[in-house]
């Protein structure tokens, strides 16, 4: 089994399923436990463990965008396809863009190039305020929407791993 959108590596299981589909209906980064309360709320009966293992293999398959939080939390999001990107990412209420980054790649192959190391990888989130947030903050407000007010578990603009 798997979600309409995106199919689940491994063992297909309804369980495996649920957490595939409650990651399509979410475009912010979410915790496993974030994930879990969604799929209990909806009353999937799914366990924590169960979230994490399929989260795990979803990243291993390069199928969700794994961050880490200032304290260390791993968070996912599904990633919308079309190879390797970056993050610009909402340190206020989690909201994130994918971004390309051109002058990024050619910068990280020079710089492996000069100190002799080939087949190399990286990972580059920018963080910052998005322009919901940082209106919301100038006018003394909450933002509005289902991504805004104070990031649950969101990501933190240090701390990755």
């Amino acid at each position: 089994m798997s979600s309409a959108k995106h199919p689940v590596q491994g063992r297909a299981t309804r369980q495996r399923a649920a957490v595939a589909a409650a990651l399509d209906e979410v475009d912010e980064f979410r915790s496993a436990q974030d994930l879990h309360d969604i799929l209990k709320h909806r009353g999937d009966s799914v366990g924590l463990t169960t979230v994490y293992r399929t989260l795990q293999t979803l990243a291993d398959a390069g199928e969700v965008d794994v961050l880490r939080t200032g304290d260390g939390e791993a968070v996912y999001r599904r990633c919308s396809g079309g190879g390797h990107h970056h993050h610009l990412v909402c340190r206020m209420c989690g909201k994130a863009v994918e971004v390309e980054g051109p002058a990024v790649e050619k910068w990280a192959d020079a710089v492996a190039a000069e100190h002799g190391y080939v087949d190399v990888a990286h990972t580059l989130e920018i963080f910052g305020t998005c322009a919901e947030c940082a209106a919301a903050a100038r006018e003394g407000r909450t933002p509005d929407g289902p991504q805004h007010g104070p990031a649950q578990g969101g990501p933190a603009q240090d701390g990755l791993a």
